[in-house]
């Protein structure tokens, strides 16, 4: 395929599974990261000279240009749960979609997330929709892909819950009725994939990628709670008091919660009924209990050893 396709925050966790895949399709990748050490695992998918690392910041244009020349395909992975989302999730959308159109790179794929929305109340989910909007402005033909939660070996959801379960007799569950429609990790680095090696059938579209499932905050501890063969108590939080948590506590460091996560569970986190997904990609959605298996065995009390029967 020999084209050179441009990752910014590649080195993340659905940026080394879009790497993988498209290191073994054959194309080039240039790794732009801040410090582009952070990348240097992912050397060992490509062949000789297959790989390239250029240490670039999404916030700081110049860096950006340099790093997107001679370009076939850029995409922008780079975001943030909490700090300066403007600067990151707008400023630095615009910037790689500047970049990349005054590189005449031919694609661009811009990373989002379900509940992106220039007016939303939550300054995660409001800088997601201006991002993209920065985005459309600069390259037109950019392919926005939004997904649900990620789910994955690495990923810090079904992780952190997985640990709370292990390491808490009484389980606070907030915003229990909040529901999500669980991705597969691998499921949207090939509709990326796809999206950057087949740019004719994707460009200009907005897609919203979900799992097969949709499950409430409940539904996913509990799921996760029989799986790890753990019997905790499950106390659900009452929304006042998580909403006041969030306000007064949710700045300080280790806060359960934030109050722009609190914000962003006032919505349910699932693609529209008439939105486009993963099947635009020929892709079938992996469901939550093909894969996860595999890894929570290590959040049982006797990891693979643990017995078939549930354990306190």
């Amino acid at each position: 395929m020999n084209r050179l396709v441009v990752m910014f925050g590649g080195s993340g966790f659905l940026g080394r599974y879009i790497a993988q895949a498209l290191l073994a399709s054959g194309a080039r990748v240039r790794f732009a990261e801040r410090d582009p050490r952070r990348a240097w695992f992912l050397k060992p998918l490509g062949n000789l000279g297959q790989t390239q690392f250029v240490a670039a910041d999404v916030t700081h244009r110049e860096s950006v240009a340099r790093a997107v020349q001679g370009a076939d395909a850029v995409i922008n992975l780079v975001g943030i749960l909490s700090g300066k989302f403007d600067k990151v999730h707008v400023e630095g959308a615009r910037n790689v979609a500047e970049a990349a159109a005054a590189a005449r790179v031919s694609t661009l794929v811009h990373v989002s997330a379900i509940g992106a929305d220039a007016r939303a109340e939550s300054n995660y989910a409001r800088t997601k929709g201006e991002g993209e909007d920065a985005v459309r402005k600069a390259f037109p033909s950019a392919t926005i892909l939004r997904p649900s939660v990620i789910f994955g070996r690495e990923d810090g959801f079904i992780n952190r819950f997985a640990g709370l379960i292990r390491a808490l007799p009484v389980l606070p569950v907030i915003r229990a009725q909040a529901k999500f429609q669980p991705v597969y990790v691998g499921d949207v680095a090939q509709a990326a994939t796809g999206a950057l090696l087949d740019p004719e059938a994707h460009a200009g579209k907005t897609y919203e990628l979900g799992g097969p499932q949709v499950m409430s905050m409940g539904e996913i501890n509990a799921w996760i709670a029989r799986e790890t063969h753990r019997n905790p108590l499950v106390a659900d939080v009452p929304d006042a008091a998580a909403g006041a948590m969030a306000r007064l506590a949710g700045w300080l460091p280790g806060a359960p919660i934030t109050w722009d996560q609190w914000l962003m569970l006032q919505k349910d986190n699932v693609a529209a009924a008439d939105a486009e997904g993963l099947a635009a990609f020929g892709i079938t959605p992996t469901p939550l209990a093909a894969v996860a298996p595999g890894w929570l065995v290590q959040y049982r009390r006797h990891g693979r050893f643990a017995g078939v029967k549930g354990e306190a």
